[in-house]
């Protein structure tokens, strides 16, 4: 296995991070913004209501972002769960 990261994205059913979403880094919040629009492109469903002319996946994965609803959490390296 590669350790070129020092979190991983680990999926999980609707966990909201408002708690850690100020305490992660610009690198942690591109990582999560890039997979959740990787996960649109793909197919997934959006979570939330989408403005009118808003349809690329990585807006999208920004408004998500902006909402707390993206479905995933960074586990740091060492760090306890």
């Amino acid at each position: 296995m590669h350790h070129f990261y020092s979190f991983w994205i680990v999926n999980r059913i609707f966990v909201s991070f408002m708690k850690e979403k100020d305490n992660l880094t610009r690198f942690e919040k591109a990582r999560i913004v890039g997979a959740r629009a990787l996960q649109l492109a793909m197919g997934a469903p959006p979570l939330i209501e989408l403005p009118e002319g808003i349809f690329e996946p990585f807006e999208v994965a920004q408004l998500e972002y902006d909402a707390d609803v993206i479905p995933l959490v960074v586990v740091r390296k060492g760090e306890k769960t």
